[in-house]
């Protein structure tokens, strides 16, 4: 069964390595990489990985569009995207000094209410092919805030579940919408934000309570990462929490999106609570042991699931 990865600020992704940035002055980089960015295609990479059918979708445009089209379909990832007449966006990550990095992300183009209509048509389309929809990151510009409570709709309509990986106003909307995602991935900041409260992830008697703010009311699953100690999840009335073993991290960046590619990946296989939240925090790990970013290794998948403990909270 296909999952449908929706992101609607895609980027390529420009990785410059640097033993030490020197400010106002010139930095050579011997080696570049760069990739098919945006935190949905960090989703769509690592279902691929996982041998799961995937289809990524949002807008493209320009000679970037085309490019970021060209890395997908080199990396065998099928990509089904709207396009624009504004030009897909480029983000820098500068890694210098022994673990330091510094992000020079442009904002990405601005969509019209044409570009937005033209969109929500293709992923009608698109929904009549799939089994479940993942949606993460922001927003562009010219869309309005509750484009992702409209796309929740439109999924729900077509009898698919989706899960929202989204901050902010966007979040907010759609939570405040009549139909609401089937998950959402908010981290400790995040979730303070929605309640109006000091969240502290240590805390998990709280955090109980906090997960049952009236605001979450028919979402399925409310998902919390707890860093390195794993995660904390509602699932309709019941609560758990997941614990990881201590890895050597290469790179976290895109772990967040792989763990929401581990939760896709065993919901549309209609596995047990406890088994989604194994193979989330299995994607997550796997991630974080890679240098590149939105990537795992299959072959380590069954080892580090069963490195990862589920427990039901009274």
């Amino acid at each position: 069964m296909t999952i449908l990865a929706v992101t609607m600020n895609p980027s390529i992704d420009v990785q410059y390595p640097l033993d030490h940035l020197t400010i106002d002055d010139v930095n050579r980089v011997t080696e570049v990489r760069k990739t098919a960015g945006g935190k949905g295609l960090n989703v769509a990479r690592v279902l691929h990985c996982l041998n799961h059918p995937v289809v990524a979708t949002g807008v493209l445009g320009g000679y970037f569009g085309k490019y970021l089209q060209g890395r997908l379909d080199k990396d065998g990832i099928k990509g089904d995207f709207a396009q624009i007449d504004g030009e897909t966006r480029s983000c820098i990550a500068i890694l210098h000094d022994n673990g330091d990095q510094t992000e020079i992300l442009e904002k990405g183009p601005t969509l019209s209410a044409q570009d937005a209509e033209n969109f929500l048509n293709h992923y009608r389309e698109l929904l009549k092919t799939v089994e479940l929809v993942t949606i993460s990151g922001s927003l562009p510009g010219g869309l309005p805030t509750d484009f992702y409570a409209q796309m929740v709709h439109i999924g729900h309509e077509a009898g698919v579940p989706v899960f929202l990986d989204a901050s902010g106003a966007a979040l907010e909307a759609a939570l405040k919408a009549d139909d609401k995602p089937d998950l959402i991935k908010p981290n400790d900041s995040e979730l303070g934000a929605l309640i109006g409260e000091e969240v502290d992830r240590t805390n998990l008697p709280q955090l109980t309570k906090q997960l049952q703010h009236p605001l979450f009311d028919g979402v399925e699953w409310v998902v919390v990462s707890l860093g390195s100690k794993g995660a904390f999840a509602k699932h309709n009335r019941d609560f758990y929490q997941a614990a990881i073993q201590k890895i050597n991290v290469v790179n976290p960046v895109g772990s967040g999106d792989s763990t929401l590619a581990g939760l896709a990946y065993a919901t549309d296989k209609h596995e047990a609570p406890e088994e989604v939240l194994k193979s989330a925090m299995t994607c997550g790990m796997l991630n974080t042991m890679e240098a590149k970013t939105g990537f795992v290794d299959k072959s380590k998948f069954d080892e580090y699931y069963a490195k990862v403990t589920v427990n039901e909270q009274a």
